[in-house]
């Protein structure tokens, strides 16, 4: 008689969680996926899928469609205010050092392929107490966002989010345009990316006070960056209020470890970051594979844990650092010129892989 089949709840149907569900599905376990939205969402700003998420998704068998699907993203340029380059995003440099290039695709278009070789989510379904899934499933994982329930169930309030100093906006307009990148003024940064043709993806990022949000956004934006070099002025004047989100800026305070017991934590849930870097959606892709190979490759589900918390911990929990510091960076108020060298020698070093 052949071994039970092994259980796991998947809290959060969102990027990480879908690439788990996938991956333990391939692996022979049985998977429920809880997700309290009603359904997957038609609307969403643009992601970059770097080469090693990429491969990510190749070891889920959806690689080759996240290609098709995605576009490359091309050159671009962080920028001053006036238009000026203070230095250069060089694609074909990740081109030759990691073999493809960053692919922009948006965050439905990434959820629709995902969920399209996940077992069946359960929408309209929040996990109000984690902990009630502990005893029913061999398996719990923390899908579940910056917010987590599953993490305040682990670790209460000790490991909370921190305000990073920065709200945003963002969202996406009826606009072509070839080139992305960002302008950077004082304590103050607007970006630009190509999303799919006749769309852009924008976003704004203030240094503010925690909860800071004027009662007219649209209005702030326009004050803030209305003077900017085009396409910002362009963007500004397409940008519909209903499709704006405003958010706080938060990342994470580092765990202790990514699994107690059966239960174990992944993407925001695990090491939400700052969008500096635009690793958040990769780095949830790379942990759901990782966590269904270390789970496979493990007679024992802890050891699979253990392992998977080795291979990705500390990594993770590097780019929430270097994420912050980035962002630390667009805070300057003075001394602009060490800033945009600063810059230049940053993308001289390369990004992370």
């Amino acid at each position: 008689m052949g071994a039970m089949t092994r259980t796991a709840a998947i809290v959060g149907g969102g990027i990480g969680g879908l690439a788990t569900a996938i991956g333990l599905m391939k692996a022979g376990w049985e998977v429920t996926v809880f997700e309290r939205a009603e359904s997957l969402p038609d609307t969403g700003t643009g992601l970059g899928i770097w080469p090693s998420a990429l491969r990510a998704l190749d070891a889920l068998g959806l690689g080759a469609r996240a290609r098709e699907l995605g576009r490359a993203q091309p050159s671009g340029q962080i920028k001053r205010p006036d238009g000026s380059r203070i230095a250069t995003i060089d694609v074909d440099r990740l081109v030759r050092k990691q073999g493809e290039p960053v692919r922009l695709l948006s965050r439905p278009a990434l959820l629709h392929l995902l969920a399209s070789a996940a077992p069946s989510i359960q929408f309209g379904h929040e996990v109000e107490d984690p902990s009630s899934l502990v005893p029913k499933f061999d398996l719990v994982v923390g899908a579940d966002g910056i917010n987590s329930r599953v993490r305040r169930m682990l670790f209460g309030e000790a490991h909370g989010l921190r305000y990073c100093g920065m709200m945003a906006w963002r969202g996406t307009v009826d606009l072509h345009t070839e080139v992305g990148g960002e302008t950077w003024g004082r304590a103050r940064k607007f970006g630009i990316t190509p999303q799919e043709p006749g769309r852009t993806n924008w976003y704004a990022a203030l240094a503010a006070p925690e909860g800071y949000a004027p009662a007219d956004g649209i209005a702030e934006l326009r004050r803030l960056f209305g003077a900017w070099h085009q396409p910002i002025g362009e963007i500004l004047d397409r940008i519909s209020p209903a499709e704006v989100l405003r958010h706080d800026l938060h990342y994470s305070s580092p765990l202790p470890a990514y699994s107690v017991g059966t239960v174990v934590l992944l993407g925001d849930a695990a090491h939400a970051m700052t969008p500096d870097l635009g690793q958040g959606a990769c780095q949830a892709l790379i942990d759901g594979v990782v966590l269904a190979e270390c789970l496979s490759s493990h007679r024992e589900i802890g050891d699979g844990l253990a392992a998977y918390d080795r291979r990705r911990r500390r990594e993770t929990q590097k780019l929430v650092t270097l994420s912050l510091r980035v962002s630390r960076l667009a805070q300057t108020r003075r001394l602009l010129t060490l800033r945009d060298l600063v810059i230049r020698l940053a993308l001289a070093a390369g990004p992370p892989s």
